[in-house]
Order: structure tokens, then sequence, then C-alpha cells
């Protein structure tokens, strides 16, 4: 029970790492606030780009020790193809989103000196074919954790990023819907390239995002953890 007493928000909740890191924070005793663009069950409807919508939520929850931003999209093209409006979505989603809602956590982390801030990049960072818009905002989410991590660190607010490499979630799925292939067939090319020889799970993702939300890492601050099964 590592987060008895502790509030948490995690967006992007509704499935795959979100819905995943959501149970564990609960099962190990936090109020956890989970957030999507579309509200269900036990679900807070918040889209995550709308800085009125962030703002309006975020100080309806009131306390706030843990958030984690993992709300993401993928609209994979290449470069002579992209439309902006796709590169656009992608950075609004999976990098502006995050500056939003630090920006309203951060409001009531600093008055209570604690914090315990996690975000979603991806292996993605370093590069990857037609991901020119997810690999951008991937890298930039390692910068903005970087510096929130110089910035807020004199209120004990810790903040890291955990870099996924390929997980078995719908998001993935999709992804291998558009190019054509079965979720499947993917996920075994996919391990073909990895040294475990498989592709990764949800709750292994949201095991090591528990851990750097927890006091046990109390000193780690401004690093990105990449989960990628030994992948270069």
């Amino acid at each position: 029970m590592r987060f008895e007493g502790r509030t948490a928000v995690v967006t992007g909740a509704a499935q795959g790492i979100g819905a995943a890191t959501a149970a564990l924070l609960r099962e190990q005793g936090a109020e956890v606030v989970r957030l999507d663009r579309q509200a269900g069950d036990g679900v807070v409807q918040c889209d995550v780009t709308d800085k009125e919508q962030v703002d309006e939520v975020f100080a309806g929850i009131g306390r706030i020790d843990i958030l984690v931003n993992n709300a993401g999209i993928t609209r994979d093209n290449l470069l002579f193809k992209m439309p902006y409006d796709e590169w656009q979505a992608v950075l609004n989603t999976n990098l502006t989103s995050m500056f939003l809602c630090c920006q309203a956590a951060q409001k009531v982390m600093v008055p209570a000196r604690y914090g315990r801030i996690v975000n979603l990049s991806s292996r993605s960072a370093l590069g990857n074919r037609g991901q020119v818009n997810y690999a951008a905002a991937k890298a930039g989410v390692q910068g903005l954790t970087a510096t929130l991590a110089i910035e807020l660190g004199p209120y004990d607010i810790t903040v890291n990023a955990v870099a996924p490499g390929y997980i078995a979630t719908p998001m993935t799925a999709a992804t291998a819907e558009r190019v054509g292939s079965s979720a499947e067939e993917h996920q075994a090319m996919a391990a073909e390239r990895t040294p475990l020889r498989r592709v990764g799970r949800p709750e292994e993702v949201a095991a090591v995002i528990a851990f750097l939300a927890s006091d046990e890492a109390s000193y780690v601050s401004g690093q990105t953890l990449y989960v990628n099964g030994g992948a270069r």
C-alpha cells in the first residue's frame, strides 16, 4: 500500500498502459482519477489538449500527489504524405497536453511541496520511419521532463519519463491494421527485433511508472527510462 493517502491523476486511462497504471496505483492504495477523451465507467471526460477543460478538471480534483501523463495518439505517415493536421494533432495530444497538465498540477503540488510526475515518451523518440510527428513529440517529452525536473525540484517534485518499446495495446493493434497486418503478425515481427524475443505488456510499463511515482524513487528526477526488452 505504498500509495495510501495519495491522489493520482492518470490521463489516457481508458485502455492500454493508462488503464494498467491506474489499476496498479489503486491496488497499491492511491485514490485514482482516470481521465480520457470519452467518459466511461469510472473515467472522467477531459480533452487534455484543451486548456480550459484541463484547468477546470484539475481545479475540481483538488489534491494531486501524482500525475501520469499517458494520453497519446498516432497518425503515421511518411513525411511527404503527412497532412499538416495530422502533424498538429499528434504534437498537441502527445506533447502540448503534458505541458497543460503539468502546468495545472503544479499549482497544487508547489504549495504542498510534494509531487511525482511521470510522462510517457517512447522508443520512437530516437527516430522511427513513418512517425516523424510521433517521434518529434516523444523526443519533446524528454526535453520537457528534464526541464521541469530542474524547475520543480526545489519543491520536492520529481519529474521523470518512461519510454516504452513495442507494447501490446489497442494503439499498436491499430498501427498493425493501418499497415495491412494483424496484431499478432505485427507483434511477431517486433518480437524478432527484440532481445527478449517478445513484445511488452501494459502492466510491465505500469510497474515502472509506479516505481517512479513512489517515494522509493524520491531521488530520481529528470530521467527517461526505456522499457523496451533490450532493443536498440
